[in-house]
Formats: C-alpha cells, sequence, structure tokens
C-alpha cells in the first residue's frame, strides 16, 4: 500500500454492533410508536410555575406522544404581568388565544467560529398583539411578553422545533424571571384561577 495510513488502519480489537443497534431500533420503533399518545388529555398535560411563567404543557418530548419534532405549551400571564425574559436558537412562534399585549425583541449579533459568541443590539423594538394574532419569535432574540391588560388575563400558545437540541445546539438562556415564579411551587386549577384573577404593576 503506498500511503503510511496503511500501517494505521489495522490496529484495534475492539468490536461493537452500532450498525445493528441501528436496525433493531427501526425495528422496535412501530411498537414503541403504538404505546405514544395520539390524543392528550387536559389532565395529561402537566402545569409548570416556570422562571419563563405560568405554563401548560401540551406536548412535550417527555410527555410520551407520537410528536417528534415540536414542543407545545399554553403561557398564561395575568392582568397586567409579563412573562420572563430569554433568548433561544430555535425559531417560535406564539398564537394569541386570548387577551391583548406586546412583546419587546432585542435582535442579537452571533458570531460562529471554533466557539459560538452572542451580543445584544441596542435597539430594543416593539410589537404590539391581540387575540388572533401570531407572534414570530426570530432564532437567537431576547424576547418578553407583556399583558397590556390590566383587568384580564393573556392566554398564549407557543410552538417551538426540537432540531436544535437534537443537534446539541440547545441554547437558551434565562434572562430575567417572571414575576410570578416561585421556585418548587405546585399548581393546581384553584391556584391557577388566582394568579388569572391577580393584578399586576408593570415595570417596562
Amino acid at each position: 500500500m503506498a500511503w503510511g495510513e496503511s500501517k494505521a488502519w489495522l490496529a484495534g480489537a475492539l468490536n461493537q454492533g452500532l450498525y445493528q443497534e441501528l436496525l433493531e431500533d427501526a425495528a422496535q420503533l412501530p411498537s414503541l410508536q403504538s404505546k405514544r399518545k395520539k390524543v392528550v388529555h387536559p389532565e395529561e398535560m402537566p402545569w409548570e410555575m416556570s422562571r419563563q411563567g405560568l405554563l401548560k404543557h401540551l406536548l412535550n418530548e417527555k410527555m410520551n406522544t407520537r410528536m417528534e419534532s415540536v414542543d407545545v405549551y399554553m403561557q398564561l400571564i395575568p392582568p397586567g404581568s409579563r412573562s420572563g425574559k430569554h433568548r433561544h436558537l430555535a425559531e417560535e412562534c406564539l398564537y394569541v388565544l386570548e387577551g391583548r399585549g406586546y412583546d419587546l425583541h432585542q435582535d442579537c449579533d452571533v458570531e460562529i467560529t471554533d466557539t459560538y459568541h452572542w451580543k445584544a443590539q441596542d435597539e430594543v423594538k416593539r410589537y404590539e398583539w391581540e387575540a388572533g394574532d401570531v407572534i414570530y419569535i426570530p432564532p437567537n432574540t431576547i424576547h418578553q411578553h407583556f399583558n397590556a391588560d390590566p383587568d384580564r388575563p393573556v392566554r398564549l400558545i407557543s410552538a417551538i422545533n426540537r432540531i436544535y437540541e437534537k443537534f446539541g445546539l440547545n441554547d437558551l438562556e434565562q434572562l430575567e424571571d417572571a414575576p410570578e415564579y416561585e421556585p418548587g411551587l405546585v399548581l393546581t386549577a384553584e391556584l391557577v384561577e388566582q394568579y388569572m384573577k391577580k393584578k399586576t404593576t408593570q415595570t417596562a
């Protein structure tokens, strides 16, 4: 053989059936899928008092549903309150089910070489929305949702693709917590109803 590589490629005695594992996983998939939910009932959708705010998860990778690529949750924002502020690499869209308000968006300059860096731009853009609208969040944009109604809650449906997470790019950073956030708080329907009637004074 003409190349020096010929002296190296035969080294090693490690054996592993990686391709066989792929075949076995593919063969087992129909059986696994048959055990996953095609219909998720409200009582099966977990509540979470998260740093981003009050959430009810509709579809999530950890909920054993047939959905493979998208996570969906309902976000509730009490009267006059706001969500947390965060940014993530994946784009997101939100449907406004109920209420009215506005978003604050701040684009970021991103540099990807052998490392990954981002820097927030100075300009903060405001976008008004109301029930029936769709809010689009571009990739890597710092954003926050505000309920502009002092008397009524806001309900948003958020959908975000898991593909970045699957590729090892789950770049999610929380920059500000929602006012209602309490670590470890267990939500009930009664407590959620109380939050939806509670009035909060805006600070932004």
